[in-house]
């Protein structure tokens, strides 16, 4: 399986921390070339790599770490998002009307065609999704949440990887809500930040 994180900013980077404490290699891109992110993806982690979207894009897993209204473009750079996962962690708020009452990420979802969409990894502040995820015998909680029950269980298990605790939320309209803003409302569990026992 291999991952790309779309998107270097505070989310995308807190992202690239969490692969570099695992010795996880990811790809890295943005708007900007992969020169300008090179040393900034170096001083996080020699299994952090900046490369051109494009090539990111070849990944299986790709995560989604732009600002919301920018969806739309990183969907526009390939033709085809059929056998790609993708997990939104992008966050609309306050919610833009065209949203028309959807969940951002289903809203996300109809961009990407093809592609199973997970939103995840969105709860969080990026100060706390880069730290170490596990304290004390405990594993911070991401929530998950899919329209596509296959799509959950290999983002799960990435997430455990990185040492959180993947908790499944379902479907986006449903458990999904609570991680998604309404209007200008954060959703009950967005900013939770919540710790799982070991089983």
């Amino acid at each position: 399986m291999s991952y790309a994180i779309v998107g270097f900013g505070k989310i995308g980077q807190a992202l690239a921390h969490a692969f570099a404490r695992k010795n996880i290699e990811v790809t890295v891109a943005s708007r900007r070339p992969p020169e300008a992110l090179a040393p900034q993806a170096r001083a996080i982690g020699p299994t952090v790599v900046a490369k051109s979207l494009r090539d990111a894009l070849e990944a299986d897993t790709i995560i989604l770490a732009v600002p919301f209204g920018e969806h739309r473009e990183v969907a526009k750079a390939l033709q085809s998002w059929e056998g790609k996962t993708v997990i939104d962690t992008t966050n609309a708020f306050p919610v833009p009307e065209e949203l028309d009452g959807l969940p951002s990420s289903a809203f996300v979802a109809k961009a990407f065609i093809a592609a199973k969409l997970v939103k995840g990894f969105n709860h969080l502040i990026a100060a706390t999704l880069a730290a170490d995820p596990i304290v004390e015998g405990g594993h911070r909680v991401v929530f998950l949440s899919s329209d596509d029950a296959d799509a959950i269980a290999p983002v799960a298990a990435l997430a455990k990887q990185l040492g959180f605790a993947p908790v499944t939320l379902g479907r986006l309209n449903e458990g999904g809500a609570l991680v998604h803003a309404r209007g200008r409302t954060w959703g009950q569990l967005i900013f939770q930040d919540l710790f799982k026992k070991e089983q």
